[in-house]
């Protein structure tokens, strides 16, 4: 998954919004005013996502692709790193998920 993949699968939930708060470098991505998701866009591409706390756990047990959100709260926050070891399926419930 490139860049533009990932911003395409983002961006395509309904009233998805890119905005910039914390500098150019970093988008957020909210539904209803809510941020359910961020990237930098560098190499590792990796994106942070929100997630229930019990099923945060487990994806982070079962998957190496899946760590603590990455300077976010570590019990609602995901950081993925989208290195092709997650399915494309596997990524876009993750994204309705967050």
């Amino acid at each position: 998954m490139d860049p533009n993949d990932l911003r395409d699968l983002l961006i395509s939930l309904p009233a998805s919004t890119e905005e910039q708060p914390f500098g150019p470098e970093v988008i957020v991505y909210k539904v209803a005013g809510k941020m359910y998701a961020l990237s930098r866009y560098e190499s590792p591409l990796e994106v942070n996502l929100k997630c229930e706390p019990s099923r945060a756990i487990e994806l982070r047990t079962k998957y190496e692709a899946v760590k603590p959100g990455y300077h976010m709260n570590k019990k609602h926050w995901n950081t993925i790193t989208l290195d092709g070891s997650l399915s494309l399926e596997m990524v876009k419930e993750l994204i309705q998920h967050s």
